[in-house]
């Protein structure tokens, strides 16, 4: 019998030893979990157990035809999403906007009475509550139960069919590569020394940090900046370029920054951090910006500056699967590897790090495995309509193309756009700042992509996602009822202003004349 021994490697990321801690471990990485002994040989072996990985082992187990699945895992199942990202983030994230709430109410003839009690450890300890209550979604043993071998402990390939996990060797017809990214190290000087936290260890903090550092102003970064600043820490945000979020939207990117601005985030752009140094009373950043020299002292120090796949102790090369150690494992559209037995899903080999994208991208690795070769057909990643939002308040959502890509593929494009101070919800919320802009092709109604700023944008994109997916463009968004009132009634409204350009000169001279006896 074989127990996993890799226990120190993720102990750090789930402080403290509380309860729910100890609840969320007896769920995704059981200390006294047996590995069993292994099958002669499996149709599918799947390497990780974070988004994609669970789902491609859980769909291969379920289709009911009797297939032998193995699913390994070294740290914890359920990872980045579950553990250390999208659960214990949007509870801190959901805390921090009861804070901006009240904060707020005065504007809404509502006075608190006293001043805001924010509570750190109480926001921290309800974070590892929700997180060990969903765990069991996630755990080794429900997914043993579900028919699937589950072995903890570190996995490399040992020749073209077969997979060691310990002392234990699992022989394969076909193989799933889903071990994910971590945080990336940015390479500063002396930052090591002084320590510093990343999203795999600031949700271990007990105590609020007074003085908070975030260095990357990405959506990672500005979804914990803002978070803790609301939740009482004085924050400062440092971000290389000129604008936070630059990626995204310019004009979504400006509102969240102005809000940023606005609530006391302190932003040091266009800097380049030379090193930190310790002192007795902190952790100092020496930078640069426009040449001249800066420092600043913090408490701690997050680093939110992008994500690094783990390629590293697969052993790739003995069964020729190439990879880059920024890209990740190199995939074709199929997600198939340079090694046609062996598939990768998830952020270890995708541009979009996203826990829906892994889903996705699962089921694709599930149809394209075991289908496929029965001549059910391909599916292709770049068939997926793929949305995505940053969780700062407001929220941006974002789907499809935006125009300069739109411009690369040779497309003529017009632009929409309606704000949120034309809609009645949002000024009955007084949430008038934000906007719904439709990318549409120039001569049609077809919608290429779009972008949304509101507190609630990630709840309105899928509307035209569906839309984009199942090829439905404005003209059906227009006939499409909406209730009233509604934030999402904007997107009726740009709809429609689509329509109003099909009139004819001569149709508006004709309605405007009606209004008059109307």
């Amino acid at each position: 019998m074989n127990q996993s021994s890799t226990h120190s490697s993720y102990a750090e990321f789930i402080q403290p030893v509380d309860e729910y801690n100890r609840a969320l471990i007896a769920n995704v990485h059981p200390l006294d979990w047996v590995n069993p002994q292994p099958a002669a040989l499996y149709d599918l072996v799947v390497i990780g157990a974070g988004t994609a990985g669970l789902v491609v082992a859980a769909g291969a187990a379920g289709l009911g035809l009797g297939l032998k699945v193995a699913l390994i895992e070294k740290n914890l199942m359920g990872g980045d999403c579950l553990n250390v990202g999208c659960v214990p983030s949007k509870c801190v994230i959901r805390s921090s906007r009861v804070v901006a709430d009240i904060l707020d109410a005065a504007r809404f003839g509502i006075n608190p009475s006293q001043n805001i009690d924010i509570d750190f450890a109480a926001v921290m300890e309800r974070m590892r509550k929700i997180r060990a209550g969903i765990s069991h979604h996630d755990s080794a043993e429900r997914f043993r139960n579900l028919g699937v071998d589950v072995f903890l402990g570190s996995a490399s390939f040992i020749d073209q069919n077969a997979i060691a996990v310990n002392n234990l060797k699992l022989n394969f017809k076909k193989a799933v590569i889903a071990t994910g990214a971590r945080a990336s190290d940015p390479q500063i000087v002396g930052l090591a020394e002084a320590g510093y936290l990343t999203n795999e260890t600031v949700f271990s903090l007990t105590e609020q940090p007074k003085r908070l550092a975030v260095i990357g102003g990405g959506a990672i970064g500005c979804e914990l900046a803002q978070a803790f600043q609301r939740l009482g820490c004085e924050v400062t945000l440092l971000h290389k370029n000129s604008h936070l979020l630059d990626r995204e939207d310019a004009d979504a990117a400006e509102i969240v920054q102005q809000v940023f601005l606005r609530e006391g985030v302190n932003l040091i752009l266009e800097s380049v951090i030379a090193q930190v140094t310790k002192t007795s009373t902190g952790k100092i950043i020496h930078y640069q910006q426009n040449g001249i020299n800066h420092q600043i002292e913090v408490d701690e120090i997050l680093v939110g500056a992008g994500r690094s796949p783990n390629v590293e102790g697969l052993n790739l090369e003995v069964v020729d699967v190439k990879y880059d150690k920024q890209r990740g494992v190199i995939v074709n559209d199929y997600l198939q590897t340079t090694n046609p037995r062996i598939f990768a899903a998830g952020d270890i080999c995708m541009n979009w790090k996203f826990t829906h994208a892994a889903d996705a991208a699962a089921r694709i690795v599930i149809k394209n495995t075991l289908f496929s070769p029965f001549g059910l057909g391909k599916s292709k990643l770049s068939d997926l309509v793929m949305p995505w939002v940053t969780y700062t308040d407001p929220e941006i959502a974002h789907v499809g193309l935006y125009v300069k890509e739109a411009k690369a593929q040779g497309l003529e494009t017009d632009e929409i756009k309606i704000l949120f101070s034309s809609v009645d919800r949002a000024i009955y919320d007084g949430e008038t700042e934000g906007f719904v802009k439709i990318l549409h092709q120039r001569g049609s109604d077809r919608i290429l992509g779009a972008t949304i700023v509101a507190r609630h944008a990630g709840e309105m994109i899928s509307e035209i996602t569906l839309a984009i997916a199942s090829k439905q463009g404005l003209n059906t968004l227009s006939s499409v009822l909406h209730s009233y009132p509604t934030q999402a009634d904007a997107i009726k409204k740009a709809a429609d202003t689509y329509r109003k350009t099909l009139l004819t000169p001569r149709t508006q001279t004709l309605l405007k004349l009606l209004s008059k006896f109307s």
